[in-house]
């Protein structure tokens, strides 16, 4: 069940010096920390230039899944996939066509090592660290190898100085946010249960990270 962020977001309190859009400055920076530690990384002004950018990343006919994400949803890429013009295999349309449980989680976990997966983070360093987690680790899981490919979609809201500030905000914004979404969709907590720190991507070219100047997701 999908929740819109307008649905939540004001009753919850989280740490609002942790979620304001970065300068330019403080974006120049950060873009030169993520290009230094491996990632590939595309700068845009708004949503709609968000989803043009993604979609370029996208070569057709290849297989894209993705992780739950407010910012995707947001800049109406969760849409696009299911319903727009492109020539995609659409993982997630095939994954919840399946009526088995048990075949549904698999093929889930199968949609890891799709060729393209897209998805959002929770913090970004000035000094080029991503942070992000989940309660499954089904949004994350492919981030680190599983998946040919990776596009990660982040508001410059998202931007703090430090690693510290990163696991800080984490805690203080993406959490709060995220556990009442959860609670709001589904009646149930959400937890910080598995967490990544992506230092470094290794294989040129595999992880772009798409930098909208937009206050975005959580």
């Amino acid at each position: 069940m999908s929740q819109q962020k307008a649905d939540y977001v004001d009753e919850t309190e989280i740490d609002e010096t942790l979620d304001a859009v970065a300068d330019d400055e403080t974006v120049e920076a950060t873009v030169e920390s993520l290009e230094e530690r491996g990632f590939d990384v595309v700068v845009v002004d708004d949503a709609e230039e968000a989803l043009a950018a993604v979609t370029e990343q996208i070569p057709a006919g290849a297989s894209v899944m993705n992780g739950h994400s407010t910012t995707l949803e947001e800049i109406g890429f969760d849409e696009f996939l299911s319903e727009g013009d492109h020539e995609w295999e659409s993982l997630p349309d095939e994954i919840w066509s399946i009526g088995d449980d048990a075949e549904r989680q698999t093929a889930r976990r199968e949609s890891q090592t799709a060729d393209y997966f897209l998805g959002g983070i929770n913090a970004i360093a000035e000094t080029g660290e991503l942070v992000a987690a989940d309660l499954s680790g089904s949004r994350i899981g492919a981030y680190p190898f599983a998946a040919g490919n990776v596009v990660i979609v982040s508001g410059t809201n998202k931007i703090v100085p430090t690693l510290s500030d990163a696991f800080d905000r984490l805690e203080s914004v993406a959490y709060p946010l995220e556990n009442e979404r959860a609670q709001e969709a589904y009646g149930v907590e959400s937890a910080i249960a598995k967490q990544l720190v992506y230092r470094r991507e290794t294989e040129e070219g595999r992880t772009t990270v798409v930098l909208v100047r937009e206050r975005l997701g959580y």
